[in-house]
């Protein structure tokens, strides 16, 4: 039996295979320091699992509405508005599971056969397969490190054609850590408006920025915007809820209405206890996710300068999100000590794990060849141990 024609453009996500295959060699007993997962490694906080707890003895167990119970929507709402400054309703407003779900239930809602959406590169590895699934096409606008990052609007603006449809912003982003200052913003925003595009912005690791970085959401920039946005949040990455699989989206009412169709031949609703521990993640105190917050930011700061202390890595500092993006091209072309040449960053990851026992993500796997991926949602001593092989294995590059 054969299977379907449209998984022959679909690639599998090469983050979840090296966090994968490092799990693998730790349970053959092989000590492997992984640094691929986009995941926090602390324990939801315990009034989230308390709430959980609360909610399965009062009764979450059965179906809730397709788009969510009205008491999380509400609370959405309410968040979306404090944390912007914008009037959101409960209709604008809907609950997935997980924001990977958001952007797949937004994409399948609002793309037609053929239809462009640009995406600034590097980018998230799913943005580009889930826009294919939905029958569109990526259209990669490549950024470079000296522009940090951050993809010009001029070059958006070249391609533009009549086949765009939206505009895909991450920020801070997944893989660079790079937050797109307000300036960025508002000449994307006015490309929208003008060619009367979709702009889809996935701020799901808002609450991690660092230093002087400051997150801003486009919408907030007028009506003409506002009614052309569609923001994909959650609650996995700030609050330590991965596995939860809780998405937000807030989108135009027609959207949402869109979105929810699809969900409710699908899916139907997120897990209606995890929908529970969320309103207690919004509404709660929130003094756990500023913890996190900081200690992520010191991991920053160890990671990025033990990256930079290895010879041959270059590393900009990240803005925001967890993961660090350095520069490895100069290691392209050495051999390994039993002869393997490294042709690429996918060769070198290779080298990494079964040589020097360090899980990276290549970063051809985010449209951005000669670099890696490294998450510091992990422990210090974590990072300096697995650094350390780093800096060894690449030394015996010949």
């Amino acid at each position: 039996m054969k299977l379907s024609k449209r998984l022959d453009l679909i690639e599998p996500s090469m983050t979840l295979a090296v966090t994968a295959k490092a799990a693998e060699l730790k349970a053959a007993g092989i000590d492997v320091v992984s640094f691929g997962a986009g995941e926090p490694d602390f324990d939801t906080p315990v009034h989230i699992k308390e709430a959980a707890k609360r909610a399965l003895d009062a009764g979450a167990t059965k179906y809730t509405n397709v788009a969510g119970t009205p008491e999380l929507r509400k609370a959405v709402a309410q968040w979306f508005a404090k944390d912007h400054g914008i009037e959101v309703t409960p209709k604008q407003v809907m609950v997935n599971v997980g924001a990977k779900h958001s952007i797949f239930n937004a994409l399948h809602a609002v793309l037609d056969e053929g239809d462009e959406v640009i995406l600034p590169a590097p980018y998230w590895v799913s943005y580009s397969e889930i826009v294919k699934m939905a029958g569109g096409v990526p259209v990669p606008v490549v950024s470079t490190a000296a522009d940090r990052f951050v993809v010009k609007a001029e070059n958006i603006a070249k391609a533009i054609t009549p086949k765009t449809k939206m505009i895909l912003i991450n920020s801070p982003s997944n893989p660079t850590g790079q937050i797109y200052p307000e300036s960025a913003l508002r000449a994307i925003a006015d490309l929208v408006v003008k060619h009367d595009l979709w702009l889809l912005t996935d701020d799901i690791y808002r609450y991690l920025c660092y230093g002087d970085a400051k997150f801003v959401q486009p919408a907030t920039f007028g009506p003409e915007v506002r009614k052309r946005t569609i923001i994909v949040d959650g609650v996995s990455k700030a609050y330590a809820m991965t596995g939860w699989r809780i998405g937000f989206t807030c989108a135009p009412e027609d959207v949402i209405e869109a979105m929810s169709t699809i969900q409710g031949q699908s899916t139907t609703n997120a897990a209606a206890v995890s929908q529970a521990a969320a309103l207690a993640a919004i509404t709660g105190p929130q003094d756990e996710v500023e913890t996190m917050r900081l200690a992520f930011d010191k991991r920053r700061l160890l990671m990025v300068r033990l990256l930079n202390d290895i010879p041959g890595v270059k590393c900009l500092a990240p803005d925001g999100a967890f993961y660090a993006f350095p520069d490895v091209s100069s290691f392209n072309g050495r051999k390994t000590p039993s002869g393997v040449v490294i042709k690429d960053d996918l060769v070198l990851c290779d080298y990494l794990i079964n040589e020097g026992k360090i899980a990276v993500v290549p970063g051809s796997a985010f449209y951005a060849p000669g670099f890696v991926r490294l998450s510091y949602a992990t422990s210090e001593a974590n990072i300096e141990k697995g650094l350390a092989r780093m800096k060894d294995a690449l030394s015996k590059l010949i």
